[in-house]
C-alpha cells in the first residue's frame, strides 16, 4: 500500500519510447554518423586541394559553394587519377583467386618460363610477395635472360627492401636493353645504389639518366646527392631544372608529378 501511494503522489508515469521512436532515433545516430565522416572526407579533400592542385581556385570554390557533392567530384576527378588509385591488394587477392589457381597449375604443368612469369606476376600485383619471388626465381631458371622476369624479380626486391637484388637484377636488364620501361630500370638501379650507400656511383648514374630521361624523381635524388656531396649550386640548378620541367608539362602530368614538385620546392628553400 504504501508504494502504491507513493505512485499515486508521484503522478502518472511518463509515456515509454515506442518501438518507432527508436528507430526514428536510430537512423538520427546513423545520418549524424555519416555526416561526421563526410565532414572529415570534405576537409580531407580541401585539405589536399589546397597543397596539390594546380587549378586549386576552381576547386575550392566547388568544395565550400557546394560541399556535398563537391568532396566526391574532386576526388574522382583529380585525387585519386593523381595517386593511379588501385583497389587493395586483399580485394585483388579475394577477385583473384580462380586466376592464381589456374596460373599455379599451368607453370607446374606445362613448366616454362613464361608460365612462371605469369604467375609471378599475378602474386605481385595482390602482393604476394614472397611467392612472386619464388615465381620469378623459377622462371630465371629456365630462361636466365627473361628480361621481364628479371624486372618482375627486381620489383619485388624493391618492395622487400633487398638493394643489393635490385642492383643485381637492374644491371643485367641494362646490359641487354638500357632502355628496357622507357628508363624504369634505370631508375631502380639508381635507388638501388642509393640503398647500398654507394653515393659516388649513384650520383654519376643519374648524371647519366636525367640526359636521357627527365624523371623528376630523378632529378630530385640527383640534387640530393649534389646536396649531400657539398655541392649546393649543381643541387640548386637540378632542383630548378625539374620544377621548370613540371610547370611546363600539361596539367594531367603536372598533377601526378605534385609529391616532386612539393619536395622539390622544399629542398630548394633550404638550399638559400
Amino acid at each position: 500500500m504504501f508504494v502504491w501511494s507513493l505512485f499515486a503522489q508521484a503522478g502518472p508515469m511518463p509515456p515509454q519510447p515506442t518501438a518507432g521512436l527508436w528507430i526514428f532515433m536510430l537512423i538520427g545516430l546513423l545520418i549524424s554518423a555519416l555526416a561526421m565522416l563526410y565532414s572529415g572526407f570534405w576537409l580531407w579533400m580541401l585539405i589536399d586541394c589546397i597543397l596539390r592542385e594546380p587549378d586549386r581556385f576552381f576547386w575550392i570554390w566547388l568544395l565550400v559553394i557546394a560541399p556535398f557533392p563537391g568532396a566526391i567530384v574532386y576526388a574522382v576527378a583529380r585525387f585519386f587519377p593523381q595517386r593511379d588509385f588501385t583497389a587493395p591488394q586483399w580485394m585483388r587477392a579475394w577477385t583473384r583467386g580462380k586466376e592464381l589457381a589456374r596460373l599455379e597449375t599451368a607453370a607446374h604443368q606445362i613448366g616454362n618460363a613464361h608460365q612462371f612469369l605469369q604467375w609471378g606476376d599475378a602474386l605481385r600485383e595482390v602482393g604476394r610477395w614472397d611467392q612472386a619471388k619464388a615465381a620469378y626465381e623459377q622462371a630465371l631458371l629456365k630462361d636466365p635472360q627473361s628480361l621481364p622476369a628479371l624486372w618482375g624479380a627486381a620489383l619485388v626486391a624493391v618492395q622487400q627492401k633487398h638493394p643489393a637484388d635490385v642492383k643485381n637484377f637492374c644491371q643485367r636488364i641494362l646490359a641487354v636493353d638500357p632502355q628496357y620501361k622507357f628508363g624504369d630500370v634505370s631508375l631502380a638501379y639508381g635507388r638501388g645504389l642509393q640503398d647500398l650507400g654507394d653515393a659516388a656511383a649513384a650520383r654519376q648514374h643519374f648524371e647519366q639518366h636525367v640526359k636521357r630521361w627527365r624523371h623528376p624523381e630523378a632529378v630530385y635524388l640527383l640534387a640530393c646527392e649534389c646536396r649531400d656531396a657539398g655541392d649546393i649550386d649543381a643541387a640548386r640548378e637540378h632542383i630548378k631544372s625539374m620544377l621548370r620541367d613540371i610547370h611546363g608539362s600539361p596539367t594531367a602530368i603536372a598533377r601526378k608529378f605534385g609529391r616532386w614538385k612539393s619536395r622539390g620546392q622544399k629542398l630548394l628553400r633550404q638550399l638559400r
